[in-house]
């Protein structure tokens, strides 16, 4: 099913492109600062990973993110790269994004699948995300469990903080 994409983590020349889709993904208030989503791709692509439509060579969705050894997901992780931690237990996942046209395909349930697995045998014990309260259920069905409201303020929105245990 997913034989048209290409999974593997964020390279270097894709931050133009990576930008792009946060932008055509999240409402301007939600989005990610550019250099930040630049910082994610160019400084820990490790954290990342990318599907890219074989057929176009361009990006269908990404999942970015960072490693930490903090337990409560704070909005600095979107903003920072440089809390990042290769050797943190803890996964931030501070963009899980698909484009319009490709979205309702299972996309994004298959880049997390692979990116937690990758995670997973790497030591990472735990990956966390914030989500609006119309995406639990979603982030559910890929395994996280809702710890109810996040101490997160982003956009001036209340994010769910959900975790998936690994291991």
């Amino acid at each position: 099913m997913f034989e048209n994409f290409e999974f593997r983590p964020l390279r270097p020349e894709e931050a133009d492109q990576a930008v792009a889709m946060e932008r055509s993904c999240f409402p301007e208030e939600e989005q990610a600062p550019e250099e930040a989503v630049r910082g994610n791709v160019l400084n820990v692509p490790e954290a990342s990973i990318a599907a890219v439509d074989r057929e176009t060579g361009k990006l269908a969705g990404m999942i970015l993110g960072i490693r930490t050894d903090e337990e409560k997901y704070r909005d600095e992780f979107l903003s920072d790269t440089g809390l990042h931690d290769a050797e943190g237990k803890n996964f931030m996942l501070t963009g899980v994004e698909v484009l319009p046209e490709y979205q309702h395909r299972g996309l994004a349930t298959e880049m997390m699948r692979r990116i937690l697995e990758r995670a997973e045998s790497e030591g990472v014990q735990r990956a966390v995300l914030t989500c609006l309260e119309e995406k639990v259920s979603l982030y559910e069905k890929m395994g996280f469990e809702d710890l109810g409201l996040s101490g997160s303020a982003w956009a001036g929105e209340q994010w769910h903080e959900m975790q998936c245990i690994l291991g």
